[in-house]
């Protein structure tokens, strides 16, 4: 046992006599946690400027633009009467996702019934912006449509209540559950901070083995510890305690801000052991195969870069080939991500979570039985030559 724990602390010494995995490991987590959570701290997108030009200058038109300066979403940062400066003020103003435009004579032909068009553009070069921008002017505009539509039966003599049936046959209710502000702080900064350690780790352990045979220890480390099963877990071990320390810096990082994740931490922290000892065994799997240090971490690198993409937090997974939904049920994070979801933000419970953990147990259990076997026939090669 006292072997062990000296392994154990010279394993801690490889990893602290590396300064830039010391800086990665450590600073990674911080940087990216302080810094995304400030990037995304507002949550919601709000007061998105927007030009509005106003040719009728008309009440109905004015009344137009008042609704949209209301909305929390729009800004109306600019109105001009004219199209003149239109082109320069977007050029100047890339910001701008929308222009909005009420032609000459709008009341007019809205009270005879003529059926103006108010042209929006939609600058689509953010999709985020767009379509927030896009849904409130739809909005606000669908508003003014039904205001003006009441009035005029109002003028026809028919009652209010009448009026509004006449106009809304039947009403939609839309209730929002779980993340019921739509807050993109909630939703994105786990996730983002999630991958951040998935790539620390698998840069760590990338450096487990193949530190080794660079440096010609590798026949020492199994000459003098004939179980595998124990080399393992002594390059395992200091990544677990270190990641647990990581996984309190960012419950600490939660309370900084002000996101309210109370419920099933406890759930989600058995969860994140569970990935972490899945990530583990993938990074000590390409460190045994590979035996350099730039290309194990080259290799997964390739492997963690994408890996929030292909994960289908963003982009849902049955919006994605076959062929690349196989590729993102091989990594870990896509099954962490799912279960975060259904634990924290949609609020629901371990046993919900059963094909997620199990994916990822899977997948631990393969990289751990083939870095065995490797590992093993490695320490065969090298006990031969010695």
């Amino acid at each position: 046992m006292r072997n062990f724990f000296s392994l154990i602390k010279g394993e801690f010494k490889l990893f602290w006599s590396n300064s830039v995995l010391r800086i990665l490991f450590i600073g990674a987590p911080i940087m990216y946690g302080i810094l995304l959570g400030f990037v995304y701290k507002k949550g919601k997108v709000t007061d998105l400027p927007i030009v509005v030009v106003d040719e009728d200058q008309s009440l109905m038109s004015r009344k137009a633009v008042e609704m949209m300066g209301d909305n929390e979403v729009l800004n109306v940062a600019f109105i001009r009467y004219d199209q003149n400066d239109l082109a320069k003020i977007v050029a100047e103003n890339e910001n701008v996702p929308a222009v909005v435009i009420i032609p000459k004579n709008f009341e007019k032909q809205v009270m005879t019934k003529k059926y103006p068009e108010v042209l929006t553009i939609v600058n689509t070069s953010n999709i985020l912006t767009a379509n927030y921008a896009s849904t409130a002017i739809q909005v606000c505009l669908g508003t003014l449509k039904a205001g003006v539509q009441i009035e005029a039966l109002k003028k026809q003599g028919m009652p209010e209540p009448v009026a509004m049936t006449q106009y809304e046959p039947f009403k939609t209710t839309f209730i929002k559950k779980y993340n019921r502000s739509t807050n993109y702080m909630y939703f994105l900064w786990p996730g983002i901070l999630a991958t951040v350690l998935q790539q620390v780790l698998l840069l760590g352990l990338a450096l487990s083995f193949a530190s080794e045979y660079e440096s010609g220890t590798f026949g020492k480390l199994v000459s003098e510890n004939k179980s595998l099963l124990k080399i393992m877990a002594v390059k395992i071990i200091p990544y677990l305690l270190m990641s647990f320390g990581i996984w309190i810096l960012y419950y600490l990082f939660t309370i900084w801000f002000r996101i309210p994740f109370y419920e099933n931490l406890g759930a989600l922290t058995f969860v994140a052991g569970v990935f972490v000892l899945s990530v583990c065994f993938i990074g000590i799997l390409v460190s045994i195969l590979i035996p350099s240090q730039l290309k194990a971490t080259e290799v997964l690198m390739v492997v963690a870069t994408p890996s929030f993409i292909l994960s289908g937090f963003t982009w849902p997974l049955s919006q994605m080939p076959g062929w690349v939904v196989a590729i993102a049920n091989g990594i870990p994070l896509t099954h962490f991500l799912k279960a975060y979801r259904i634990l924290l933000i949609e609020e629901g419970t371990l046993a919900q979570c059963h094909d997620a953990l199990w994916a990822m147990i899977w997948i631990g259990l393969i990289c751990a039985v083939l870095s065995y076997i490797t590992l093993s026939l490695k320490k065969r090669k090298i006990l031969k030559t010695m």
